[in-house]
């Protein structure tokens, strides 16, 4: 009998600390766990017992990349129980905070962790150094996301500026078509970072597991609207009723909750794939050709595509965001972002939003003075790892057919991990 194990304590370049047991037996892949070993953070707990607006500065505190997606999800789940109906100037500018989570996340993900992957380094130090221009570059891309959330969130991290019902403070016209100039400027980087990872060699399989999105029927939605889609089964469901749809479960080796599409106990994938598969025909044109170009067209089931669909989606952020600022200085939105009033009532509400790393869900229970009774937090990294094993699982079933050494297979399998982009601190919340 012969038998491989392969132990990585701790997966590099990505966010937080993971480690990988695959133990292999006579040609068969006996083992395969994906191990969170972050300990538990508590958010859920911790807000029970706070009034409402007190709420969506703690739950932001669950990651320094997402941070406006947590802040912005607990906004709409309260504005929910409290029927408050915001603005169409206050919708766009929720979206561009949310974009700029993208731009930070995206450039990050795929230049600092993923690109050493396929360029034969173990970090980002010698791309810096065999491609400065490229690495000025995607550090430019991830400081204009900074920037863009620093001017309208009030800070790059942990916005303050958004509220229950709109925003306490906007920036100039001259601001946003300065901001709009800037991402026009990053556009042609973007549509380069497409090319650049589609001509990196990936395996060729497909996950078998769901995909889930936000869709929307005109648009490509990562905020407002309440309705999800899993890709494969064609399961729309509202974010209201999320728990008939998703159950998460424990397990012993890992400190992250996983998850499974209820009916069929099925896996699935949250993130940028998912949304290209269910809004493909949604993305602006330049990143629908970018991405068409690419060879990226829905049904795309191979997890590694997500590295492209990131990349697709600096373009669509980019174009997007440079129309919404330009839109907004020119006061083409309805309304003002000023908070409108609301009456504090008792209820449970769910907030929806599309995170950089995918959907994001927020559950609050309030009482009658609008204090905290119950919290659920569902990150995409915690619904996402169940799939995640299924498909290391996959593939190193496949690579081990193919006579690969375990080195081969350990490398291939951490490549696999970091085109996830997990964030293992976001899933022990």
């Amino acid at each position: 009998m012969t038998k491989t194990r392969i132990e990585v304590d701790h997966v590099a370049r990505i966010e937080g600390h993971g480690d990988i047991h695959l133990e292999i037996s006579d040609g068969q892949v006996q083992r395969c766990e994906f191990a969170v070993t972050e300990p538990a953070r508590l958010f859920e707990s911790m807000v029970r017992g706070r009034p409402f607006d007190e709420v969506p500065y703690i739950a932001s505190r669950v990651c320094g990349i997402c941070s406006a997606s947590h802040t912005l999800t607990d906004i709409l789940a309260i504005e929910r129980i409290f029927g408050v109906r915001v603005t169409e100037r206050t919708r766009a500018l929720r979206q561009l905070l949310v974009y700029g989570s993208f731009l930070q996340n995206h450039a990050t993900h795929l230049f600092v962790f993923a690109a050493p992957d396929f360029l034969g380094h173990k970090s980002v130090f010698p791309l810096a150094q065999s491609d400065p221009a490229l690495f000025q570059q995607a550090l430019g891309l991830k400081a204009l996301g900074n920037e863009l959330c620093t001017l309208v969130g009030g800070r790059s991290i942990h916005p303050i500026t958004a509220v229950i019902g709109g925003f306490t403070h906007e920036i100039s016209s001259d601001e946003y078509l300065r901001l709009a100039e800037k991402m026009d400027g990053m556009v042609d980087f973007a549509l380069a970072a497409v090319d650049l990872f589609n001509d990196f060699a990936v395996p060729g399989f497909q996950t078998q597991g769901d995909l889930l999105a936000m869709v929307a029927p005109d648009g490509y939605p990562v905020i407002g609207s309440d309705e999800a889609l899993f890709v494969r089964s064609g399961t729309k469901f509202s974010a209201q009723d999320v728990s008939s749809f998703i159950e998460e479960y424990p397990v012993d080796y890992s400190a992250a909750f996983l998850a499974v599409e209820k009916e069929g106990r099925r896996p699935y994938f949250a993130s940028a794939l998912a949304r290209v598969n269910a809004s493909w025909d949604q993305l602006t044109e330049p990143a629908r050709f970018a991405a068409a170009k690419a060879g990226l067209r829905p049904p795309e089931f191979n997890p590694f595509a997500n590295n492209v669909a990131q990349a697709v989606e600096l373009v669509d952020a980019l174009v997007r965001c440079a129309a919404t600022c330009r839109a907004l200085a020119a006061d083409a939105f309805d309304g003002t972002s000023e908070p409108v009033p609301f009456k504090v009532r008792a209820g449970v509400g769910v907030g929806f939003t599309e995170a950089p790393r995918g959907a994001l869900f927020h559950r609050l229970e309030l009482d009658t003075e609008g204090v905290v009774v119950d919290a659920t937090i569902m990150t995409p990294t915690s619904q996402n790892i169940a799939n995640l094993e299924d498909d290391m699982r996959t593939l190193a079933q496949l690579l081990v057919a193919e006579g690969r050494a375990s080195d081969d297979i350990q490398l291939e399998i951490e490549k696999l991990v970091r085109a996830y982009d997990p964030c293992l601190s976001c899933s022990v919340h």
